[in-house]
């Protein structure tokens, strides 16, 4: 039987330096890890847990947690609605601090016409001509998607996981390929977290 990971330990791992980073391939579960609870679970090239995400009470989109294979909050995303019909901002904060000047602001595409699905910017979205660091393309549901940096060099992608000798999963797991001197892993962990709940 194909195994969705080798090895699920829950030691905490030691970041690479900056040198030694390279591509990093994680393996994304839609599934928490504990009963009942909605979330994720990701494991690094090596079978090790890396990030989880467990939402304990169903449909609550206004706060989630992504915590490290220890249950250490890293990041904080907060849903923040916006005026006028103007759709949602999803703020992106470091630990489980959501007082701070958030570091990401997540904004979904209104534009059909564009195959931009969403746009991250540094800081809060002020409606005003912020910068924008990433946007993702293509189509989450498919599980097929590329985060493009402000040079349009690929930070992260999320593709379709097969197994061997023919063994396809379906779209609760999926691969997410990170490029770290691009994106940092966490960051790309919590953009899957945003198209999950947007789409």
């Amino acid at each position: 039987m194909t195994k969705v990971y080798p090895n699920a330990s829950f030691r905490g791992r030691v970041p690479p330096c900056k040198a030694e980073m390279k591509e990093e391939v994680m393996t994304v579960w839609k599934k928490s890890l504990i009963f009942n609870c909605n979330g994720f679970t990701v494991f690094d090239g090596k079978g090790d847990l890396v990030y989880r995400v467990d939402n304990y009470m169903e449909g609550n989109k206004g706060s989630i947690l992504l915590m490290d294979a220890n249950g250490k909050a890293l990041l904080t995303i907060r849903r923040k609605k916006m005026s006028l019909g103007l759709g949602d901002n999803w703020l992106v904060y470091e630990g489980e601090e959501t007082m701070a000047i958030p570091r990401l602001s997540f904004k979904k595409s209104v534009n059909i016409f564009n195959k931009c699905l969403a746009y991250v910017t540094a800081g809060e979205s002020d409606g005003r001509d912020n910068k924008t660091m990433y946007e993702i393309e293509g189509s989450y549901s498919r599980r097929r998607c590329a985060v493009l940096d402000d040079r349009r060099r690929i930070a992260a992608e999320i593709k379709r996981k097969e197994g061997g000798r023919g063994v396809a999963f379906g779209t609760d797991i999926f691969r997410l390929v990170v490029q770290p001197n691009n994106i940092r892993t966490d960051f790309a962990m919590a953009l899957v977290i945003l198209l999950d709940q947007m789409f």
